[in-house]
């Protein structure tokens, strides 16, 4: 069944973000900022149904004669990329960066057949048909970026600065972060994964890490000073949600380290973090073999695992705790030398 719907939440002065309806995965919030001078997208749906759903909701708040002439997508995973196909005039900006992480990516057309084709008796083909099947990129031709760039780019639209910034290889190889400080927002993309108490979100995934240039990139968006953080997916959050967020990746960095030290392999070491239950509001708590396995690659110092072949490890540990086969596993700390001092945990300023 088709996903519909979604929440356009008023930011003033023209600032908008389309919030989907639920969260899970390919469910990117986008944002749109309109003025007499042009507009903007920044992220775009994962399929032309949604994205075709947000550019009406644009047009509704376009002023007259304008139009969407630029899309600043935050990193080139489909969901919040594959939608720019709608505004095909418009510039998209990407950073340099993103160039190798589009190549590492499927196209549309090979998820669709992927999807399509899929064996619904197997774990990976019930995963990503339950989880993937809704979307439709039956008909969505690859997006070509038309702008790169390195470092730091800055746009101004109708008075208004649009501070765009490079990330080292943090969520994706080339992130971006897009700061309005007019506006006092931020735009995050997927380096922060958003949930509240009133508002859960899910576990993040990591594909390009390691975690600690994650939690830099989380700090750099503090350093902005903005006090409405959009992240790639969830909730709306201000400078504590990220704080929150910090503490929940140094986390999931201090267990991976740990599991990693004692020889236990990852799918074990990300159901061993699942079993600890310390953040059970959170769904899909499978993408822990996501961020656990990009954790383990650079500790071993290993090339990166293909998308499809992370996407079994998720399925089968998807299948394991729906299933119920979370062992009640011994505790594995820590091993520190004599006069050697603990782990200072990431925090916000």
């Amino acid at each position: 069944m088709p996903i519909t719907g979604g929440d356009i939440v008023d930011l003033g002065q023209g600032l908008y973000v389309w919030l989907p309806p639920h969260r899970g995965w390919g469910l990117a919030n986008c944002g749109l900022l309109a003025t007499p001078e042009g507009a903007l997208w920044i992220d775009t749906p994962y399929d032309r149904a949604l994205a075709g759903q947000f550019l009406a909701a644009s047009q509704q708040r376009l002023p007259e004669g304008v139009s969407v002439d630029r899309v600043i997508v935050t990193h080139a995973n489909g969901d919040h990329f594959w939608g720019a196909g709608v505004v095909p005039d418009a510039e998209i900006i990407v950073t340099r960066g993103a160039r190798e992480h589009i190549h590492f990516e499927p196209t549309p057309q090979q998820q669709h057949a992927l999807i399509a084709s899929g064996d619904p008796d197997t774990p990976l083909g019930a995963y990503l048909s339950r989880h993937f099947g809704p979307f439709d990129w039956s008909e969505t031709e690859p997006v070509v970026p038309t702008t790169y760039f390195t470092g730091e780019l800055e746009l101004t639209l109708d008075g208004h600065p649009v501070r765009i910034a490079a990330l080292p290889p943090a969520h994706t190889t080339g992130d971006l972060i897009v700061h309005l400080p007019d506006h006092g927002t931020v735009f995050t993309g997927d380096v922060i994964f958003g949930s509240t108490p009133e508002r859960p979100g899910d576990h993040p995934c990591h594909w390009a890490g390691p975690l600690s240039q994650v939690i830099e990139a989380c700090e750099a968006v503090l350093a902005t000073g903005a006090e409405t953080v959009v992240p790639g997916h969830g909730p709306l959050l201000g400078p504590s949600g990220v704080r929150d967020h910090i503490d929940y990746l140094g986390h999931v960095r201090e267990r991976a380290h740990t599991f990693h030290a004692a020889g236990i392999p990852v799918p074990e070491a990300a159901l061993r973090i699942v079993a600890e239950n310390r953040h059970p509001d959170l769904g899909l708590p499978e993408r822990l073999a996501v961020t656990v396995g990009t954790e383990y690659r650079h500790l071993n110092g290993a090339a990166q695992t293909g998308v499809f072949e992370v996407m079994s490890e998720v399925a089968a540990l998807a299948r394991d705790i729906e299933q119920g086969l979370v062992p009640d596993f011994a505790p594995v700390r820590p091993h520190r030398s004599v006069g050697e001092s603990a782990p200072v945990r990431a925090a916000g300023p």
